[in-house]
Order: structure tokens, then C-alpha cells, then sequence
């Protein structure tokens, strides 16, 4: 079987990331152009076992970023034999999209069809796959939803306490995010206890900047924290997640602001940044509690007692728990947070098992809890790879 490259392409509203992928999970090279549009905009990337580069951008958009992602590829020698097709990361997928699929015109216009419900990351994905369509016009192009996983969830699960005619209308109800790590980490979770996937019941804890938290019933997501926009849900780095509906019309009279400036505060003067008045990141966090900052340390409890309870709430639809996963940047690395969570969640039976949980950091992996707890483990996230590897699947059937 002859080995393919697969590019993986993820473009933010001022951001391109990307990786190439071999089709034997190598991954070749992978970096991030950030700050777009800013004159300090600039690329930074690694080849598989080599030093970090960094390219000043000189206030390039996408286009140039994605110009000099290709020609850092390129120069390297990792399109020599050429590369088989391209995966994009698109956020929103509305209820046009349940799984990955290759992009013609019609799933175009069906992407931007779902812009106005998220307006900073369609239009940037949109971008990506047009610009790239110019570079490669031969290549396959792949769509990847953030979305798609969640459309297994029953009405009940999705329906807001609105009139209904706002769903029928403008498609307003719960999508949820981070489908693919939620589907690759309960995938790996399912292999781990040595189920079935599609008699496995898991929740899974995907803890980055940005938060949610999945039920997961014989491979199915069946609920989950985000809704319409990232914003609901767990308290995250800057979003606010969950808050009294009123708040919003409550600012707005208090701070004499419209609402377009309130939803910004919520989405990035929020969370852990707006609680502690010090940082969105964890680890600074965990260091200034740890020297007694009273304000880390509240927002720290915030975010775990939060995240307890949402656990504790998904329990409810799977019936049973046969695993408790821990993944993203938080999920994998921060032991405190993992402890102050499961120490709050003793009604499900789990026990944390401090030493292992102490060492499972910085990629280590593996189960946390003790021997007689609900398993509760902690599972490295590759959201690129499961775009490859949806990418590699429908080339097949292009063949």
C-alpha cells in the first residue's frame, strides 16, 4: 500500500495551523501563522525531529500565510511525490452535516449557509478552502465539522426553552463543538477498558482555552455543554460560559453598552481571566494559588466545581459511567485541576489515585482513579490526526 501526505488546515479569524500527515499517522511537520493582519504577524513551524522556524509575515492575511505555509513545505522536500488531498477543520456545520465530507460547490454553499452561526470562524474556514483551491486546484479538499459528532443528539437534548418557531426559522438550538477530540478520545477510551465502542458509555472533559464536556453512549453523543455558540457551558479561559440570561440587558444598563460590547466582555474579559484579573492560562494560575493568590485560587474552584457538576448532570442521559476522560491542554496537564474535579464528584463513585494522577502530565497518559473507582483517565487529544484519517477515508472512496 503506497503511503500518503495528507495536509490538514485549520484557519482561524486571524490564524492558519496546519500539519502533513503521512497516511502511517507520521506526523511530518505541523505549525501555526498567527497574528494575521497585525505587523507582527508570523509563522512559526517545526519538521518532524527538527528545530522550530519562525518567518516574520510583515502583516500578510491569510493568503500570504498560507502561501508561506506551503512554500516552508515545499522547500523541506515534503511535497516531493506530491501530496494526495487536504483537510479542513470547519467549525460549523448546522444540521446540513453529520459526518466529514469531500467539498464541492454545493457543501460550499452550505458552509456559508451556516456563517451567521458562527461569524469569526466560517467565513476563515471558507477562506482557507478557496485559497487553497487556487494553490491545488487537482487536490481533494475534505470538511471536518466541529459540529458533525453532535448531531446524534435527540431533540430534547438540543431544543432551547424558546418559541419554536426560532429553530424552524433561523436554526437556532444546541450544535455543540469539539466533536472530533470528543470522538477520538472515547474512541481511545472504548480500546483502553477493552469495549466495544458501541457499547461503551463515556464522558469526556476536552479542557483547553475553550471548554465542553460530552456524553457519549455507544458512540454516540447524546448531550453536551456547548450550545449555539461556544460560549455556553463550562467557565473556559476568557468565556463566561453558563450566566443568567438577564446579565446581558443588566450590563447593558449598568455600563451604558449595547450588546454586541457585553457578549464581547463575556467572550473575552471572562472565565478564568475575568475572575482572577490575572490570566486565561492554568498553569499561571495554578502558580500564583499555589503562592496564595486568593483570586487564582477562587477562579480555579470555580472552573472545577463547574465542571464537576456538568459531569455529574451527564451522568443523568448515560445511565452508567464506564469512563471519565480528561483531554485538551488543561485536561492533560493540570493534576490540580483533575484532583479538585474528582474530589467533587465522590457521588459517582470515583476515587482519585493521587500518585498516578500526579504523574499522568506533560503526555503521559492513562487511568487516574484507584482500582475500586469509576475510571476516570486521561487521554492525549489529536484532533489533526482524526481530520487525516476522515480525509484518508473518503479519498478511498474517490478511488
Amino acid at each position: 500500500m503506497s503511503i500518503k501526505k495528507i495536509l490538514v488546515i485549520n484557519c482561524g479569524s486571524s490564524s492558519v495551523k496546519f500539519s502533513l500527515f503521512d497516511s502511517q499517522k507520521n506526523q511530518l511537520a505541523a505549525g501555526l501563522a498567527e497574528k494575521l493582519g497585525d505587523a507582527d504577524a508570523v509563522l512559526s513551524w517545526r519538521i518532524q525531529g527538527g528545530d522550530k522556524n519562525t518567518l516574520s509575515l510583515h502583516s500578510a492575511q491569510h493568503r500570504g500565510a498560507i502561501t508561506a505555509i506551503t512554500k516552508a513545505l515545499g522547500d523541506a522536500g515534503l511535497f516531493d511525490g506530491g501530496i494526495a488531498a487536504i483537510g479542513h477543520r470547519v467549525v460549523h456545520g448546522g444540521e446540513f452535516f453529520s459526518a466529514s465530507v469531500v467539498i464541492d460547490a454545493a457543501v460550499m454553499k452550505n458552509i456559508a449557509s451556516c456563517s451567521h452561526l458562527a461569524p469569526l470562524h466560517n467565513p476563515a474556514n471558507i477562506v482557507g478552502i478557496e485559497l487553497l483551491a487556487e494553490q491545488f486546484p487537482q487536490l481533494p479538499q475534505v470538511a471536518v465539522f466541529d459540529t458533525a459528532f453532535h448531531q446524534s443528539l435527540p431533540d430534547y437534548a438540543y431544543t432551547y426553552g424558546l418559541p419554536y418557531q426560532y429553530y424552524k426559522e433561523f436554526g437556532l438550538r444546541r450544535y455543540g463543538f469539539h466533536g472530533t477530540s470528543h470522538r477520538y478520545v472515547s474512541q481511545q477510551a472504548a480500546q483502553r477498558l477493552h469495549k466495544a465502542y458501541t457499547d461503551s458509555s463515556i464522558i469526556s472533559a476536552h479542557l483547553g482555552n475553550g471548554c465542553s464536556a460530552t456524553a457519549i453512549l455507544n458512540g454516540k453523543s447524546i448531550d453536551t455543554t456547548m450550545g449555539l455558540t461556544p460560549l455556553e457551558g463550562l467557565l473556559m479561559g476568557t468565556r463566561s460560559g453558563d450566566i443568567d440570561p438577564s446579565i446581558h440587558q443588566f450590563l447593558a444598563d449598568q455600563l451604558h453598552c449595547d450588546l454586541s460590547d457585553i457578549t464581547a466582555i463575556l467572550n473575552n474579559n471572562s472565565g478564568l481571566f475575568g475572575i482572577s484579573g490575572l490570566s486565561n492560562d492554568m498553569r499561571t494560575l495554578c502558580e500564583a494559588a499555589a503562592t496564595g493568590n486568593t483570586r487564582a485560587q477562587l477562579a480555579i474552584a470555580v472552573f472545577c466545581y463547574r465542571l464537576a457538576k456538568a459531569i455529574a448532570a451527564l451522568a443523568v442521559p448515560l445511565g452508567k459511567i464506564d469512563a471519565l476522560v480528561f483531554t485538551g491542554g488543561i485536561g492533560e496537564n493540570a493534576a490540580t485541576v483533575r484532583e479538585q474535579t474528582i474530589k467533587q464528584l465522590s457521588i459517582l463513585n470515583m476515587t482519585l489515585d493521587t500518585q498516578k494522577n500526579a504523574r499522568t502530565v506533560g503526555g503521559e497518559q492513562g487511568i487516574i482513579t484507584t482500582d475500586n473507582s469509576t475510571v476516570a483517565m486521561v487521554i492525549a487529544t489529536q484532533e489533526e490526526w482524526v481530520i487525516a484519517q476522515d480525509t484518508l477515508a473518503l479519498l478511498d472512496t474517490l478511488s
